[in-house]
């Protein structure tokens, strides 16, 4: 998969410089240009990559590129608000209502899966990794994304919780215990050049969903005991 997402980019960039200066002449030089970032982000990293660089590969003149970005800071954020846009595809909001516990968690963890099967949002994911050590900031803008959609898990856990239904004394931890055991199958082999476990995806959800229930889901005689109280 690692092999597969650096050439899924690198195809685009063989696809050469016409493409991006047709899109440009067609109004489209915005998108040409941050095509253009994914590619050499992707390659060459944020720091490495200049303004005029990014002109040529996107196929604009300079003055048309800063007409539309003032810096690459102003770039990469454009490219943030494209992942933002895919998170939001991927968990959609109603989610959290969509059945029993183990559907709801069933159905957060194909999204999860799938994310990590699209090779923008792996690229980009990859570039952060990369680059924060060297510019900070990328991480905290990054994360600002990335925390919303865990927050929203933390909450469900916790109004499970509050229903009796689950025993999470820390749904922060729960949400990221949940959330890790999937990474750690899926994104994280492809994150160190390694081969993902060979496991079907199915499964991998299934076996995930189990161990947490197991450790999380109250029992229910003591749920009966304490409605029973109420």
């Amino acid at each position: 998969m690692h092999y597969e997402v650096q050439e899924g980019f690198r195809m685009k960039n063989r696809m050469g410089s016409s493409e991006a200066v047709s899109k440009a002449r067609g109004g489209g030089s915005r998108e040409a240009i941050v095509e253009a970032a994914e590619r050499l982000f992707l390659d060459r990293g944020f720091g490495a990559v200049t303004m005029d660089e990014l002109a040529e590969a996107a196929g604009v003149a300079r003055r048309t590129l800063y007409n539309q970005f003032a810096s690459k800071e102003e770039i990469f954020r454009e490219m943030l608000l494209r992942v933002s846009g895919q998170l939001e595809t991927a968990f959609p909001p109603g989610i959290e209502t969509r059945g029993e516990v183990e559907e709801v968690l069933r159905l957060v963890a194909r999204m999860i899966l799938g994310l990590h099967k699209n090779p923008e949002y792996l690229g980009f994911l990859r570039m952060v990794v990369a680059d924060s050590r060297q510019f900070p900031w990328i991480a905290v803008e990054f994360a600002a994304v990335m925390e919303p959609q865990a927050e929203r898990l933390v909450r469900y856990l916790a109004h499970l919780t509050a229903m009796g239904i689950l025993d999470c004394r820390n749904p922060v931890l729960a949400a990221h215990q949940f959330m890790g055991m999937l990474n750690q199958l899926s994104l994280w082999p492809w994150m160190t050049g390694r081969e993902r476990v060979p496991v079907p995806k199915e499964d991998i959800i299934e076996e995930t969903i189990q161990m947490f229930l197991q450790h999380y889901r109250r029992p229910r005689l003591k749920r009966r005991r304490r409605d029973s109280t109420a």
